[in-house]
């Protein structure tokens, strides 16, 4: 097994005022796992539909977050640079399906899109309040969804895990999205790596005391569907990265200096 970290989507936030109060750049870190019975994505960011078509995504969405939308930096363009076929992606697991997630599935119509079933039920049916953080043209092609629930494994002290084979698993990270899950990824030599997704956006956000950037804490606040669960799960992970360093590496969806320093490494 080889792991990649990708960026596959830059966004720069408006209103970031040099990075006092947003960072000054955002980006979808992605995972990208070769191993002998194919490819698997984690995370997705925008597809090749989204830059295609930018309307879908909406002007708010656009506005405020300014993506780039390089075709380079699609899933699709890179599998295709390291030279792989769009075929060999056989999986792809999904932290939770918000537009900046979701939107390479269409890319990979063959594959097994794992999800947990709370999150797959918001997106097909969202309530009003979710509707916005959604885009349905993402997934028209009709993805083969894995609906998981949530099971009773231990892992590192999180209960209700749900493993998708030895290597991987999904961690209920509840609170930004209904079905928000971070998936945790065993390298070859044992260390695992835990993609947090969105249950956190900074780095600052697992230091003690935080560090995040006010404008990015209130986004969080904002975007949680419930910010007492979501405010809990980064307690746990920082008890995680407190305890368990030497075992895991965790990094979050958004953050550029995270990506930077994995892609270093």
């Amino acid at each position: 097994m080889t792991v990649h970290h990708l960026n596959c989507a830059t966004m720069r936030p408006a209103g970031s005022l040099g990075g006092r109060a947003l960072p000054a750049r955002l980006v979808a870190h992605c995972l990208l796992v070769e191993r002998a019975d194919g490819l698997l994505l984690v995370d997705s960011g925008f597809g090749t539909g989204d830059i295609a078509d930018p309307g879908r995504l909406g002007r708010p969405f656009r506005t405020a977050v300014r993506p780039a939308l390089d075709p380079a930096e699609t899933a699709h363009a890179q599998v295709l640079a390291r030279g792989h076929r769009v075929e060999d992606v056989t999986d792809i697991v999904l932290t939770h399906l918000d537009l900046d997630h979701a939107g390479g599935i269409g890319d990979f119509p063959q594959a097994r899109v794992h999800v947990l079933g709370e999150e797959l039920d918001a997106a097909l049916h969202p309530r009003l309040r979710e509707r916005p953080r959604y885009v349905g043209a993402q997934w028209a092609h009709g993805p083969r969804w894995q609906r998981h629930r949530v099971a009773g494994e231990e892992w590192l002290g999180f209960g209700a895990v749900t493993a998708l084979g030895d290597d991987v698993l999904l961690v209920p990270l509840r609170g930004h999205t209904r079905g928000h899950c971070g998936v945790a990824v065993r390298r070859p030599d044992g260390h695992w790596l835990l993609h947090a997704g969105d249950s956190y956006f900074h780095t600052g956000d697992l230091a003690a005391p935080v560090t995040t950037p006010p404008g990015l804490r209130a986004f969080q606040r904002l975007m949680a569907v419930d910010d007492l669960q979501r405010r809990h799960n980064q307690e746990r992970l920082r008890e995680l990265v407190a305890a368990h360093c030497a075992e895991v590496t965790v990094f979050s969806a958004h953050d550029a200096t995270e990506l930077a320093a994995l892609t270093r490494g």
